[in-house]
Order: structure tokens, then sequence, then C-alpha cells
């Protein structure tokens, strides 16, 4: 039993199929369900189940999986820590971010990052739910998060990089932006809104903004995507609130200020006893202009 069992029977998992994780993982069929049949014999247990359409986990294949997770990044945390000893950055940095957060500072600074490290690979958990993220961190996979609020259970060391502001965003026309001026949720309490999924943070927190306004206007659409939520307000379907980074570009002219103002706290976490790879992740973030005033800031100088 080795890790390249381990690697071969996540990549099943995760295709679930044997002839799509042959082909990603460059191997042959035979050659992948004689590796995987070998693992299961030595640990006892069936790990898939075999189908016509392809495998599903069994049981104990998941409680096997979770761990064999843990155990192939901790292998890959070794190789990446040894060849950083010798002046190298290379493997994989694997990053957690909410819904919006840094979607144009985390851009430059990994495009600084890749400049300086090209053998370094960078892995993003995108808007994961908070029930995803916390399974993330305790399955021990990440090296990063960028967040509003800490998950609970994570013991990453937390670094305080600035804020993020929120900003309505209004159809092109609409005579709440005429003059300009910052707009009061209760100014948008009789609009149609475009909210975002449901158990998603973002959601959660225009969800309180309006409790404790003593709003519940109308919700004409959801989305999963800022972009799309923006795009969906540009086409007259309602107004939205975001964050002002999360903005698309083009789509500047729509966002309005906020009064009182609304921002967020922006940290990001690091796992203990971080690697030479996540210091360096962590020198570009801390690059990049986080201020308060969202689309009002310029970009950052390095």
């Amino acid at each position: 039993m080795n890790l390249r069992q381990y690697e071969y029977a996540l990549a099943v998992a995760e295709e679930g199929s044997m002839t799509a994780a042959a082909e990603r993982l460059r191997v042959t069929q035979p050659s992948l369900s004689q590796q995987i049949g070998t693992l299961e014999k030595h640990l006892g247990v069936q790990l898939f189940t075999r189908t016509p359409s392809g495998v599903t986990v069994t049981v104990a294949g998941r409680a096997f999986l979770a761990e064999a997770k843990i155990a192939t990044t901790a292998s890959r945390r070794a190789i990446t820590a040894a060849r950083a000893a010798n002046g190298e950055l290379s493997g994989e940095l694997i990053i957690a971010v909410h819904m919006g957060l840094g979607a144009r500072q985390l851009p430059q600074a990994l495009g600084q990052l890749r400049n300086r490290h090209p053998k370094l690979q960078v892995t993003l958990h995108e808007e994961p739910d908070p029930a995803d993220m916390e399974r993330l961190v305790r399955q021990g996979t990440l090296d990063m998060i960028l967040v509003h609020r800490i998950p609970a259970g994570c013991t990453f060391d937390t670094h305080p990089l600035g804020e993020e502001a929120y900003v309505a965003v209004l159809p092109k026309g609409h005579p709440l932006l005429s003059d300009g001026a910052a707009l009061r949720l209760e100014d948008l309490a009789s609009q149609g809104w475009i909210r975002f999924r449901r158990a998603s943070l973002l959601d959660d927190y225009l969800a309180r903004l309006l409790a404790d306004a003593g709003l519940s206007p109308h919700t004409v659409a959801r989305a999963s995507q800022i972009s799309t939520a923006v795009r969906l307000v540009a086409q007259g379907l309602g107004v939205t609130v975001v964050p002002a980074s999360a903005i698309p570009e083009g789509f500047e002219e729509l966002a309005c200020p906020l009064l009182p103002s609304l921002t967020e706290p922006v940290l990001v976490g690091v796992r203990r006893n971080p690697g030479s790879a996540e210091t360096a992740m962590l020198d570009h973030l801390s690059q990049q202009n986080w201020c308060g005033a969202g689309l009002l800031c310029q970009p950052a100088t390095v």
C-alpha cells in the first residue's frame, strides 16, 4: 500500500469513473483497476461499487478517502518544504476564498506569485458553503483561507488585511443613481432584489442587514455568482448589494455607495508553521489595496 494508490483512489472517487480517472492520471484503465483492486485487498474492504455507468464510493470508502486526502496533502507539503529549503518554490498551494472576497486583489496577488515562482501551482476553492469550508479546514487540505470571519474550529493564524466595502447596484438610468448620492437600505426597500443562493455567507449577510433595518423587500431572483447578479441588475431585473471589488469591469457605473457605509474585515488565515509558499503568498496579499473605500481606492503600488 502506497501514496500512489491513495492518489488513484481519490481520482476515481472524484471522477466517478475508472475510465475518466485513468485518462486524468495518464495510465491505462486495466492498470488503474489492478491498483485499486490491490488496495482494496490489502485494506480488506470494498472502496467502490461498480455500476454500468461508473463507480460510487462505499461507506468504508468515504471513511478511507477522508484520511487518504490528509495523507496525500501531508506528502505534498513535505515535498514542497524540501524544495523550498533549496530555494525553489514548487508543488501546490491550496486556498479557499469566500464569495466575492478579493475578486480583484486575489488575482493580482496570484499573478505576482506566479511571476516569481512559475513552478508553484495554486488550487482555489471558491465560494464554499460554511459547512464545506469547515470540512476542508477539518480535513487539513487547506493551506490558506481568505475570509471575513475565521470558521469555527479553525486553528489557522489570522492576519488582518483591511476592509471590504459594500455598495448598492442599480440598473442604468435608475432615478436613484441620477445624482450619485449615497443610498440607505431604506431607499431600496420598494425595489425588487437580486439575492444569492441560500446558505451562502453573502446571502446570510444581506439577510442580517435587511432584518436589522426592519426591511423585507421582494426577492425577484437568486444567483450563485456575483458577476451574474450584477448582470441581472444591468438588465433591469432588480437591485442588489455586493462587495465593491467584486463588480465586474464595465459595470462600475451601476454602483452606488451606502449610508451608513457597510464594511467587513478582510482576514487571511494561514496554517500553523507555514511553508515558504504560504509566506510568499501572504506577502503578496498584504501588498494589495484592501481599504474600505472599495471602487474609490487606487491600485496598490508594488
